[in-house]
């Protein structure tokens, strides 16, 4: 039995997150069961590590992150060896360090992330892999508010709702695989393969996610915690509801893309 059979990784995710992002990152989680990452590893903006920790059964050898509160909250996991705070424009570490790098919906968050896949790129080995998930260029089409307001006649309200939710979302990079193959090209990789995933009505999920979620945020605020009763009895509804759209399969109109290119 492999960890993608084995693990449950919607549940781990339900039980520390909020649901929009708990079923995104179990998918994610499930990619990388199948990847080869020898080490050491980079983990190229490792947030407050939960992640890494639901995702990974071994340590990973570095934890990079400019943000001073997630990196710190990072330390309670025990997954990282060593973590950094440090923009991933500038890492401090030497030409050829690591064996590998992933970077998990991180990259798309960053205005200058051409200089960040180009200092991935000197800090690891010839040959290295990298791999990334990030929103790909069906994100926005997909979002159901604005689709619901681009059949009514209203395209420019819809146009403003997409600019509100990638706004909200912190969004700078939404792009297809064309854009990426070029950033990676010019940064020093070579890409080898490349999937969408997550269907238009897992977008939706996740899209009103951010509305129905709301209640997280009190605890999240007050205790650290986003949820404060991480188990079955709690979230058997959430966890029924969100369950049948939990789906890793690749799909052609996926509003996420993963990425796998290795270092030339």
């Amino acid at each position: 039995m492999t960890n993608r059979q084995a693990k449950d990784f919607l549940f781990l995710h339900l039980s520390g997150l909020p649901y929009f992002r708990a079923f995104l990152r179990a998918v994610e989680s499930a990619y990388y069961q199948d990847l080869d990452l020898p080490s050491p590893i980079l983990d190229v903006g490792c947030g407050d590590g939960n992640f890494a920790a639901l995702t990974f059964d071994h340590n990973i050898n570095v934890g990079l992150d400019p943000w001073h509160g997630p990196i710190h909250e990072a330390k309670a996991y025990s997954k990282y060896n060593l973590l950094v705070e440090s923009d991933g424009g500038t890492m401090p570490f030497p030409d050829g360090y690591f064996s590998s790098a992933f970077s998990n919906s991180v990259l798309e968050h960053i205005p200058h992330v051409d200089l960040v896949v180009r200092e991935t790129s000197r800090v690891l080995k010839p040959g290295a892999p990298f791999v990334f998930c990030v929103p790909s260029h069906n994100f926005l089409p997909t979002l159901s508010i604005g689709r619901a307001l681009d059949r009514i006649g209203l395209r420019p309200l819809g146009d403003l709702y997409r600019a509100f939710f990638n706004k909200i979302s912190r969004h700078h990079h939404c792009d297809d695989p064309s854009v990426w193959q070029a950033r990676l090209e010019a940064n020093g990789f070579k890409l080898e393969r490349w999937w969408h995933y997550f269907s238009p009505q897992a977008l939706t999920t996740l899209e009103w996610g951010h509305y129905f979620g709301a209640p997280c945020l009190p605890p999240r605020l007050l205790t650290g915690r986003w949820i404060l009763a991480p188990y079955r009895w709690n979230l058997w509804l959430t966890e029924r509801i969100v369950r049948r759209y939990y789906d890793a399969s690749p799909r052609a109109d996926g509003a996420y893309s993963c990425y796998l290119a290795r270092k030339r």
